[in-house]
């Protein structure tokens, strides 16, 4: 079966940090947002979407790289 590198784990990893930090960020209240990978996941293919399909700046594994099963 075959893994992530190292650098596609990173890549996945400053992608979800970086779309939590937004999340975090524009948060009007001080109510603390806990991590949660199913918010982030849903964000990410919104902007996801927008890079790959409808900006056409890169490709699905550039942008967050994943492995078939």
């Amino acid at each position: 079966m075959e893994e992530l590198t190292e650098e596609q784990i990173e890549r996945q990893d400053s992608v979800d940090n970086a779309i939590y930090q937004l999340i975090r960020e524009l948060n009007p209240t001080a109510d603390e947002i806990r991590w949660d990978i199913e918010m982030i996941g849903e964000v990410r293919d919104v902007i996801e979407d927008w890079i790959v399909e409808r900006l056409k700046i890169t490709d699905e594994q550039s942008f967050y790289p994943w492995v078939e099963e």
